[in-house]
């Protein structure tokens, strides 16, 4: 059994810990949060009494032996080396840095601590995104990737009425690419590596973050483009274009139904069974690799992180998309 302490008492927090409660090697045993009246309500949810508000104390804590961070994207790297240091294995929630320097610095820190680091995407780690791997020959030659993921954010309206909230911050490097942009790019880098080129737009919002943004991406013999908002809603499904046929998924995001359509008119159904708890699979890859000895995921590899990271840093630079932690 692997005991977790998590950072972060968010929502995103408590589903993790729910859908990581159905892996038999999953007990929570600790919750840091910088205000003790927040870590003490979180942790009674779950029948948890050891709590931290100091982060120090936290990572030196013999409480725990790996920690999940779903903490403001700005301190994913400080709070990350800081456990990884302590000799804590890092499941930290995507995107798993502000830039490449910091995903550079923690893959150092998880390097030489000789520990577990990996990024939170739980859709590359569902059965049907397998599913959608294991079936990618079927296609022919890949021409096309196109994914949309626009989700108006509930956080929006309060934006509109002048309330800035953590999601449109860009001292938290935050807004709609790094939130929602990064569902629809890390699966095709997994897919398909990093392409060789990228142009990117996007509407920028006043509080200094990107409200949406699309991007076209150029490999050798195919190319890919991808949308994504927090400021208005998209119900497009996401394909994958071949030769032969076309794979279509109904999300990008959490991928539920999979139908692969031949040019020759038959379609075949390739979706398979998957728990409603999405986010077990990423717990259950990480606890994997921990009681296995290997120190990084096949599939949320650190190579596939980075380049991510890269291709989201190169987005940003075209858009304009600056952050204080670029800064430092």
């Amino acid at each position: 059994m692997i005991r977790f302490g998590v950072i972060g008492t968010n929502w995103i927090t408590e589903s993790f810990i729910n859908a990581a409660l159905e892996s038999e090697d999953f007990r929570l045993t600790a919750v840091y949060s910088r205000k003790e009246e927040t870590a003490k309500e979180f942790g009674n949810k779950f029948n948890v009494s050891t709590t931290y508000t100091d982060l120090n104390d936290f990572t030196k804590s013999k409480e725990f032996d790996a920690v999940y961070i779903a903490s403001p994207n700005s301190l994913h790297a400080k709070q990350a080396i800081a456990c990884m240091d302590q000799g804590k294995h890092v499941l930290c929630e995507k995107p798993i840095a502000s830039n490449t320097r910091e995903l550079t610095e923690m893959i150092d820190a998880a390097k030489r601590n000789n520990v577990v680091l990996m990024e939170a995407m739980k859709s590359t780690l569902l059965p049907n995104f397998l599913a959608v791997k294991e079936n990618l020959h079927k296609i022919g030659k890949i021409r096309r990737y196109v994914a949309s993921y626009c989700q108006y954010s509930s956080r929006y309206d309060k934006y509109k009425e002048g309330t800035v909230l953590n999601a449109f911050k860009p001292e938290f490097s935050n807004g709609a690419l790094m939130d929602i942009g990064i569902y629809t790019i890390y699966p095709m880098v997994v897919l398909f590596g990093k392409p060789k080129t990228l142009f990117g737009m996007a509407h920028m919002l006043e509080s200094g973050v990107d409200g949406q943004g699309s991007i076209l991406f150029q490999y050798d013999g195919m190319d890919a483009s991808v949308a994504y908002s927090k400021i208005a809603n998209s119900y497009l499904p996401s394909e994958i274009q071949g030769e032969e046929g076309t794979i279509i998924l109904d999300t990008i995001h959490t991928p539920e139904k999979i139908l692969i359509r031949f040019k020759d008119g038959t379609e075949e159904d390739i979706t398979v069974p998957q728990k409603g708890q999405s986010m077990y699979y990423e717990a259950e890859e990480f606890i994997r690799r921990i009681k296995s000895g290997e120190k990084e995921s096949s599939i949320n590899s650190l190579t596939a992180s980075l380049q991510t990271m890269e291709l989201l840093e190169e987005a940003r630079k075209q858009i304009g998309l600056v952050y204080p932690a670029d800064q430092r």
